[in-house]
């Protein structure tokens, strides 16, 4: 393609989503739509005796549905938890997942869905080049997603995050039928949050939409859409930390979140590429892992990523251009209790030889601004440190 022919990408955009408080109720008509007859809600181990997750699994008993729980998803799933799933699905005769809760939840019940009716292993179905034709279509069973934080917008993607439980790295499994169904984005469900991860996950999705914002890619949906969900997350991330029972913040969080993981289709960048590795290697909570390293990362990128940050400060509230995004930054951290220093979350240097290397293998690396190489990554993971 030659620079005349002018903009070229491939773009696809989410599912249908019953947005507003109190729409768990319709998790039966949800279900029915996806033309699930049998779910299997898929949630992880604190959830699972959780209010909640309680009342999600009597609605679907009142319907009709069955009352059939998984929780046995660590908090960066893994193979073992797939299997361990996989046995659940089958053995009780499901024919779709309800995939809930955060991160975890929503990334391992997607894979449940999807490697349910799979003949090759896992792996094989890694994000890397067309790897995701290998899956058969008709063996992806239908999904229903329901956040229950509001932070790695996982209900409107088509990936799952999955630890290798042997090497310790994170892989990203991808396949356009593992965009969920339907979603039910309740924002009552994310009131019992504790602060800390009400703080991690907006600051996850926050990440997002800033990495998806800096991305060189040309998207410029994406660019947009990541440009309003900063703005989300900057005006109501406050508001849902210090009143929990603000439902209004909480529905903006979870719009925020979703336009992330929806932005970020343009590409993500340094400040994913680090905190795969660290949270594989450290089990670090990721959003809060995210915010840690994205002071640093802003640095590295400001040549790049200055002139854009100077036209969007002032339509976040934001004075003094890409200087005063970055000073902002540091402080909006600092309103959430966010450490300085990934040492402040246990990670130690002794790993920093794994850490540049797994780093340098993440998918994320492609969007950053400024080509990640072995010394900018090593001096990254220095500085944040």
């Amino acid at each position: 393609m030659s620079p005349t022919d002018g903009p070229r990408a491939t773009w696809s955009y989410p599912t249908a989503i019953r947005f507003g408080a109190g729409r768990i109720a319709e998790l039966p008509q949800a279900c029915k739509a996806a033309g699930i007859e049998k779910p299997l809600l898929v949630t992880d181990r604190g959830l699972a005796s959780m209010e909640i997750t309680t009342r999600a699994l009597s609605i679907l008993e009142e319907a009709g549905l069955g009352r059939a729980l998984f929780a046995e998803v660590d908090a960066n799933p893994n193979e073992l938890n797939l299997e361990a799933g996989l046995d659940a699905y089958r053995a009780g005769g499901h024919d779709g997942v309800v995939a809930f809760g955060g991160g975890s939840g929503l990334d391992l019940g997607k894979m449940i869905a999807f490697m349910s009716g799979q003949t090759r292993p896992l792996w094989d179905f890694e994000d890397i080049g067309d790897w995701w034709t290998r899956a058969d279509p008709a063996g992806i069973a239908p999904i229903v997603a329901v956040p229950t934080t509001a932070g790695t917008g996982s209900e409107v993607g088509r990936a799952s995050v999955i630890t290798n439980s042997q090497t310790h790295v994170k892989k990203i499994i991808f396949h356009p039928k593992v965009l969920p169904s339907v979603v039910i984005a309740d924002p009552e469900l994310t009131v019992g949050m504790p602060k800390a991860i009400t703080a991690g996950t907006g600051l996850d999705a926050f990440a997002h939409c800033v990495e998806a914002f800096s991305s060189p890619f040309y998207h410029p949906m994406s660019q947009g859409i990541a440009l309003e969900g900063m703005r989300l997350v900057i005006e109501n991330l406050p508001r849902a930390w210090d009143t929990p029972g603000d439902i209004e913040a909480r529905a903006h969080m979870m719009s925020a979140a979703a336009m992330g993981a929806v932005a970020f289709q343009k590409g993500l960048g340094a400040i994913h590429a680090m905190s795969h590795p660290v949270g594989a290697l450290f089990n670090t909570h990721h959003g809060t892992t995210n915010a840690v390293c994205m002071p640093a990362v802003l640095d590295l990128n400001a040549p790049v990523i200055r002139a854009r940050f100077d036209r969007a400060a002032p339509y976040l509230g934001i004075e003094g251009g890409y200087e005063g995004f970055r000073a902002f930054v540091q402080a909006f951290n600092d309103r959430f209790g966010i450490p300085h220093r990934l040492g402040d979350l246990g990670v130690t240097a002794d790993r920093m030889d794994d850490l540049v290397a797994m780093a340098l293998e993440d998918p994320s690396c492609g969007g950053n601004p400024v080509p990640l190489t072995a010394e900018n990554l090593r001096s990254l993971f220095e500085a944040a440190i």
